[in-house]
């Protein structure tokens, strides 16, 4: 089943295109990984792509009204504010507002589901505001996953936390495709996309450049072009290992 689809899609600022004719699909149990070096369109393309922009060609997701958008697909940004005094069990059950405007037996299970997999249990009554950074991120995914819509969009979701968390988080992400939803996560950690995901879309330039299996994207080739970096690519036990080594440009 197909979760998302875009045909030809392009972005303009004034004359440039941020995001260049691309043309992509995402099933469900698909861990997608979008990775790329800063400006590649990442952002711009997961945005566009939930309608959150003005662009040309199409994405599946844009041509949905927007209840039953917020209901096919939830979506993680890179901003990580919360603009007032809430508890984190509210901040949570922010993400069941396109099920209904009151929450009912089954909303706040979805919401208790959402803390304990992000280990927030212990935390719900606590203030947003009072949050470390790395705690913030935990609950603001938190309040991605108690939407539970097919699709999962994540701006850098990883950014910023601590290695534990980093990695419970990305597999949680794949446990999610393993169930038979569909995740698209940018991540600038090479190694952690390549051991989670099925499949990386890489991008420079607003395009795509490569897209496919973790050790068919990451190849030699691919690092020095668009990261301008050589690598240390490998498979070890718990999947392949990434380890930049140097500049090339």
């Amino acid at each position: 089943m197909t979760l998302l689809a875009l045909d030809a899609l392009t972005v303009r600022r004034g004359a440039c295109p941020v995001v260049d004719g691309v043309s992509l699909s995402v099933a469900a149990g698909e861990f997608v990984g979008l990775i790329g070096p800063n400006g590649a369109g990442k952002t711009t393309l997961m945005r566009a792509a939930l309608g959150l922009l003005p662009h040309e060609g199409r994405s599946s997701l844009s041509a949905l009204p927007a209840a039953q958008r917020a209901r096919a697909a939830a979506f993680l940004p890179q901003s990580r504010e919360v603009a007032w005094p809430v508890s984190v069990e509210t901040l949570v059950a922010l993400g069941r507002v396109p099920h209904g405007a009151r929450l009912r037996d089954g909303d706040r299970a979805a919401v208790d589901r959402a803390l304990a997999h992000m280990g927030l249990q212990a935390h719900r009554a606590r203030d947003a505001l009072g949050l470390s950074g790395g705690e913030l991120a935990r609950v603001l995914i938190a309040r991605v996953l108690a939407q539970e819509t097919p699709l999962v969009l994540a701006d850098e979701p990883v950014a910023g936390l601590d290695p534990e968390s980093q990695i419970r988080t990305m597999q949680l992400f794949a446990d999610l495709a393993r169930a038979g939803r569909g995740v698209v996560a940018s991540v600038h950690d090479l190694g952690l996309a390549a051991r989670s995901c099925t499949r990386l879309v890489l991008m420079a330039g607003g395009r795509v450049v490569a897209d496919g299996p973790p050790m068919a994207v990451l190849t030699p080739a691919n690092l020095r072009e668009v990261f301008g970096i050589r690598a240390h690519v490998a498979e070890a036990e718990g999947g392949p290992v990434v380890v930049p080594l140097a500049v090339t440009r």
